[in-house]
């Protein structure tokens, strides 16, 4: 019986490439979900006013602050784990 091996095995890996212009850093995502949870909370904001003055349903209100609520809670959740990830890190000793 004889292996037969792949030779792009052996063949030298590519060197890493530089990051594209258009790749976006962790805190622009963040910047942009914060900004993402606001509009949505804000619009709820709209819908109950809209409610409140007769010119909203109930049934498009109740969505929207729901809508918003989960998306708070999910930021907030997010916002824990980055802080219990920076304490761990601070709390590593070199």
């Amino acid at each position: 019986m004889k292996v037969q091996l792949d030779p792009k095995i052996f063949e030298p890996t590519s060197p890493l490439q530089p990051r594209r212009a258009s790749a976006k850093d962790f805190s622009e995502v963040l910047k942009e979900a914060i900004k993402e949870v606001n509009r949505l909370q804000l619009e709820a904001d709209k819908a109950m006013e809209d409610l409140a003055l007769g010119k909203g349903d109930l049934h498009n209100t109740i969505i929207a602050v729901e809508k918003a609520e989960i998306s708070f809670r999910l930021m907030m959740q997010i916002r824990n784990k980055l802080i219990r990830a920076y304490e761990e890190v601070m709390r590593m000793q070199l």
